[in-house]
C-alpha cells in the first residue's frame, strides 16, 4: 500500500511540469500583444518597451519559461499585469470563496447523488426507481442558468428568504455567507448530483448480483447491514472518483453560475484574466487549478484504497 502511494506521488512531479509547460505555451498563442494592451490607446513606444523588459516579454519564449518557473518553485506567480497586484494575493482571495461555494455544492451532490442512486437500486422497478431516473434526466438536461434565475425569482423575488446576488464571507457573517451562497451551490450540485445518482445506481446494481451479498443476505443479516456495509462500501469505488473529479471541476470556477449570482470567485478572475491578456493571472490560476485536480485524484486513489481493501493487494 505505501508502494503504491508512493508511486503515484512521484507520478505527480512530471505530471506538474507537463502541465505548466502547456499552460505558458497555449497561454502564448493567443493573439495580440499584452504589452500593446497595457500601454493604453496612445501606445508610446518608449512604455511599451519598458512594459516588455518588465514582464521578460523582450526574451524568446524558453527563458520566459525559465523566469515563470523559477518564480514559481520561489513561492511567486508574478505579478498581475493589469492591477498591478501579486497573482499569489488574487489567488487567495478568490479561491476561499470558489472552495466555499464548491464544498457545499459537493456536499449537496453527494447526499443528493448516493442516496437517490441506492434507492434506486435498492428499489429498482418502483415508484422509487422511476422518481430517482425521473431526478437524474432532470438535474442533467436543465441548463445551470435556468435553475438560478428560477431560484432567485422564486426565494429572492417572490418569497424574499435569501439574497439574490453577492457574497458574505463565513468569517465575517456565517448565516449570511450560507444565505448568499446556498442557491449558487445547489444550482452546481443539482448536475453533480444527477450524475452521481446514475453511476451509484449502476454500482450498486452491479454489486448486489455479485455473490457476496447473496451470502451476506443468506446468513439471516439484516437487509440494511447487507446494503450498507456489504454493497455501498464495494459500489463506492466509482462513485469516489468521479465525485473528486467533479469536485475538481467545481474548484476550477463555474463562470456561468459565479456571474448569475455576482459571486467573486476563481471564474471571475480567469475569465477578466483572459480578456485582459493577463498572462501572470491566467497561469497562476490554471496552475493553481491543476494542482487541485492532482491533488484530489491522489486523494481518491487513497480513499478507494481505504473503502475497498481489495484494490490494496
Amino acid at each position: 500500500m505505501l508502494t503504491f502511494f508512493g508511486k503515484r506521488l512521484l507520478q505527480l512531479i512530471p505530471t506538474l511540469f507537463f502541465v505548466s509547460l502547456i499552460i505558458f505555451s497555449l497561454q502564448h498563442l493567443l493573439p495580440g500583444d499584452p504589452a500593446l494592451v497595457m500601454a493604453g490607446e496612445e501606445h508610446d513606444p518608449a512604455a511599451i518597451e519598458q512594459i516588455r523588459r518588465q514582464y521578460h516579454l523582450d526574451q524568446p519564449l524558453p527563458a520566459q519559461y525559465v523566469y515563470w518557473l523559477r518564480g514559481v518553485f520561489s513561492g511567486d506567480l508574478g505579478e498581475s499585469m493589469r492591477i498591478k497586484v501579486p497573482v499569489l494575493s488574487l489567488i487567495a482571495e478568490k479561491l476561499p470563496v470558489t472552495m466555499q461555494l464548491a464544498s457545499m455544492a459537493i456536499i449537496i451532490a453527494l447526499v443528493i447523488g448516493i442516496g437517490a442512486g441506492i434507492i434506486s437500486a435498492v428499489k429498482k422497478d418502483t415508484v422509487w426507481d422511476y422518481l430517482a431516473n425521473g431526478f437524474a434526466l432532470w438535474g442533467i438536461s436543465t441548463p445551470n442558468f435556468w435553475i438560478g434565475i428560477m431560484l432567485i425569482f422564486l426565494f429572492s423575488v417572490r418569497l424574499g428568504w435569501l439574497p439574490a446576488s453577492g457574497y458574505v464571507s463565513l468569517s465575517e457573517n456565517w448565516r449570511t455567507s450560507l444565505a448568499s451562497t446556498i442557491m449558487p451551490a445547489f444550482v452546481l450540485g443539482n448536475a453533480i448530483a444527477a450524475i452521481l445518482m446514475r453511476h451509484t445506481r449502476s454500482a450498486m446494481l452491479q454489486v448486489l448480483e455479485s455473490d457476496y451479498v447473496r451470502t451476506a443476505r443468506a446468513k439471516g443479516l439484516l437487509e440494511r447491514t447487507v446494503i450498507l456495509k456489504h454493497a455501498m462500501r464495494n459500489a463506492l469505488t466509482p462513485v469516489i472518483t468521479l465525485g473528486a473529479l467533479e469536485f475538481g471541476t467545481l474548484l476550477s470556477g463555474a463562470v456561468l453560475t459565479e456571474q448569475i449570482f455576482s459571486v467573486p470567485g476563481f471564474g471571475k478572475l480567469i475569465v477578466d484574466a483572459v480578456f485582459n491578456r493577463d498572462y501572470a493571472v491566467v497561469q497562476g490560476v490554471v496552475l493553481v487549478t491543476a494542482i487541485i485536480y492532482v491533488t484530489l485524484n491522489f486523494l481518491a486513489d487513497m480513499a478507494c484504497m481505504l473503502v475497498n481493501p481489495r484494490l490494496r493487494d
